[in-house]
């Protein structure tokens, strides 16, 4: 398991995390979202020893992560500019990855490289963005480490390639319980994938949830109202936001959806009808709350 506790860093003035405490469970695909500068990539940065945090701690399996080298040898971390050694090849890379991870699959990595079409030979710095994410991701899973970091690592992947790499994940933590840890500012491409999320903002942790529970305990309601009502009337609902277009009215609220229902058939609306929100949908609902709002970056 990861454990953060407390775990701040700053850059001089800037706070960029800020007291997060969360932990990572092991099996499970843990994604990190947030808005632009939450922290995300500094915080995947002081988990793989990277950065040192000013304040808390952040573990591996009970072990701080910085300098220290029993730790580091337990994930594998794919940062969202890859860093290749100059003028080499995909397997001089897997030469050096074999000596960092002795469990390293070479046989894998030949086999990866050539069901994505890869030249092993060929130097990495002449691959476009996307084939050197794809050679990062087949190094990363024929390490055969424990935990798997993740930043930004589907943006640049074309939609068969992103699939592909899912799919990877997804037969990894089935065969040897791989953990990923993921940060990225694609919703979309986490909601079929994720277990449990992480979403930051300003650097502070504002939920931290198991993403089928979210999803139960916040809902969209669409609905026309009797005349003259309005949604602040309606009683037994924990309004988040609610919008009109003429009458009919888009609520998003909290709680369960049993507990949603029986208080729009009480209010006895002319319609209604409740709708499952997405991944990004809730992101923004949660983000709003606390003032970041779209219509204030727009108008």
């Amino acid at each position: 398991m990861i454990e953060a506790v407390n775990l701040t860093k700053k850059f001089d003035d800037i706070v960029a995390v800020d007291h997060v405490n969360a932990s990572i469970r092991d099996g499970y695909v843990f994604g990190l979202i947030g808005t632009n500068g939450a922290g995300k990539s500094t915080f995947l940065r002081m988990a793989a020893g990277v950065l040192k945090p000013n304040e808390g701690t952040i573990t591996i399996d009970g072990m701080e992560v910085f300098e220290n080298e029993q730790a580091k040898g337990r994930f594998f971390y794919i940062s969202d500019d890859q860093y290749f050694f100059s003028n080499a090849t995909p397997r001089d890379m897997m030469a050096y990855y074999k000596i960092v991870y002795p469990a390293f699959d070479e046989d894998r990595f030949h086999g990866l490289m050539k069901n994505f079409d890869l030249n092993e030979k060929r130097k990495i710095n002449t691959f476009s963005k996307g084939m050197k994410k794809q050679v990062s991701v087949i190094c990363g899973v024929c390490a055969r480490t424990d935990y798997l970091f993740c930043d930004e690592t589907f943006d640049g992947l074309d939609p068969v390639m992103r699939q592909a790499v899912k799919s990877i994940f997804a037969s990894d933590m089935e065969q040897r319980h791989l953990t990923p840890i993921i940060a990225s500012h694609n919703l979309r491409e986490l909601e079929d994938i994720c277990d449990h999320v992480g979403l930051l903002h300003k650097g502070g942790i504002l939920l931290s949830r198991d993403l089928d529970e979210m999803k139960m305990n916040i809902h969209k309601v669409q609905c026309v109202l009797q005349e003259g009502m309005r949604p602040e009337d309606l009683i037994g609902l924990e309004l988040v936001k609610s919008e009109n277009r003429g009458r009919l009215w888009t609520l998003t609220v909290r709680g369960d959806l049993a507990a949603v229902e029986q208080a729009m058939q009480i209010a006895e609306p002319v319609f209604y009808e409740t709708i499952p929100l997405s991944l990004e949908e809730i992101f923004i609902s949660e983000t709003e709350v606390v003032g970041y709002d779209v219509k204030k970056l727009i108008f």
